[in-house]
């Protein structure tokens, strides 16, 4: 049997008078929504429609809501935005603010939404629940939502060096593997597309059965040489960048850079110290939960009852730097094993029988990043880690 709870007399999940315009918007390629609620105008929430990317016909709106609840109360009120973090990025975000506009970026993760198998799901809806959220954000409820931190411009056009460089590396692998997967055909394995003499080599291939590689396979293997050759090229010149990005890092006299300090660090190369600061550890955090939450690599408790378990990591972070955290640990076992970390995995597995290597490198990979946010911060050297001489 439903039970309904009864209801107070005067609803007060949203303030009548709210003291602000508390926007919500919802973007789209083609229209964006404009949810509002106004003092003086109730609970109900007004919804306008502007053509996407149209900031002219924003701002208009924002002053007509602006207007509109002058004439109702005599008073001015601020306006305060919310949107969902997505593939607009931060630039309405950075305008709204340049206009004297109180902006927020939420986390859409984090709303909270109905547990229904089928729920309902609109625009429309959307756009209420940011309003609702937003709102108790203001009102300091803990934890009602996660609100995303923008980088600047500087820090957003700084990591995509390393995140073009690896794109390009995975487009290098899909012509390497269709290369080798052409030759296969014929009978052909051994082939190494990335060898500098690639081009004499495919002229002496032969198939099989002992025939020359066809006309028109030889020709399409050509054409695919050429994109590699391409790709080969851009990576270098990505990494040409990267470099010069690091080397006034490097070169600082005095206090050492953060950049400077990872590099420093035997088993750390360019690309891993690029990745790491640029993705993660040029942000300020106030305490090592939140490093390990931001790289998803926090662990996620199932508890109710007398169930209780460990569901492993959150995934829910920043995925680049933990891959990059992952693939740094299996090397730090390499070229640190006589780090206290190191020798933490070594017992850990030992314990479990030399099983569940994997598990553990994540839990390292955990403890690795809240290690080196410590090294880059504070100065706080990692136990028993080994540095470099020099890095040129």
């Amino acid at each position: 049997m439903q039970v309904i709870a009864d209801r107070a007399e005067a609803p007060n999940a949203i303030r009548s008078d709210p003291g602000a315009l508390f926007v919500s918007l919802e973007l789209s390629r083609s229209t964006w929504l404009i949810t509002s609620l106004s003092p003086g105008g109730g609970e109900k929430m007004s919804k306008h429609n502007v053509p996407a990317g149209d900031i002219c016909a924003l701002l208009a709106r924002f002053s007509d809501l602006q207007r509109k609840a002058f004439a109702r109360t005599g008073k001015s009120f601020p306006i305060i935005v919310i949107q969902e973090a997505g593939l607009d990025g931060f630039w309405i975000h950075r305008v709204l603010q340049k206009e004297g506009i109180e902006s927020h970026v939420v986390d859409p993760a984090s709303v909270a939404t109905s547990r229904r198998c089928r729920r309902a799901k609109t625009d429309r809806i959307d756009g209420e629940a940011l309003v609702r959220t937003l709102l108790a954000y203001k009102r300091g409820e803990p934890r009602v939502c996660a609100m995303v931190k923008a980088p600047t411009p500087e820090e957003e056009d700084r990591r995509r060096l390393c995140r073009e460089r690896k794109v390009l590396t995975n487009e290098r692998v899909l012509h390497v593997n269709r290369i080798k997967g052409l030759l296969f055909s014929q009978g052909v394995s051994g082939y190494e597309p990335l060898r500098r003499d690639r081009r004499q080599r495919l002229d002496e291939l032969r198939t099989g059965d002992g025939r020359p590689l066809p006309p028109h396979l030889k020709t399409q293997i050509s054409r695919e040489l050429d994109r590699l050759e391409l790709l080969i090229e851009q990576i270098k010149a990505v990494e040409t960048e990267r470099d010069a990005l690091l080397e006034p890092a490097v070169k600082t006299e005095g206090a050492p850079a953060p950049q400077a300090m990872l590099l420093a660090i035997k088993g750390i190369g360019p690309e891993f110290a690029a990745v790491l600061w640029s993705e993660g550890l040029f942000r300020h955090f106030d305490n090592r939960r939140q490093v390990a939450a931001y790289a998803g690599l926090a662990p996620t408790p199932w508890q109710s009852g007398s169930i209780d378990r460990e569901q492993g990591a959150s995934k829910a972070g920043n995925p680049r730097l933990r891959t990059a955290l992952i693939q740094i640990a299996w090397l730090w076992l390499r070229h640190q094993p006589q780090s206290a970390l190191a020798r933490w995995f070594q017992e850990r597995v030992r314990r479990n029988g030399g099983r569940l290597k994997k598990m553990t490198i994540v839990a390292l990979a955990r403890k690795l990043l809240v290690a080196l946010w410590k090294y880059v911060s504070a100065g706080v050297v990692i136990e028993g880690a080994v540095m470099k001489a020099v890095w040129r």
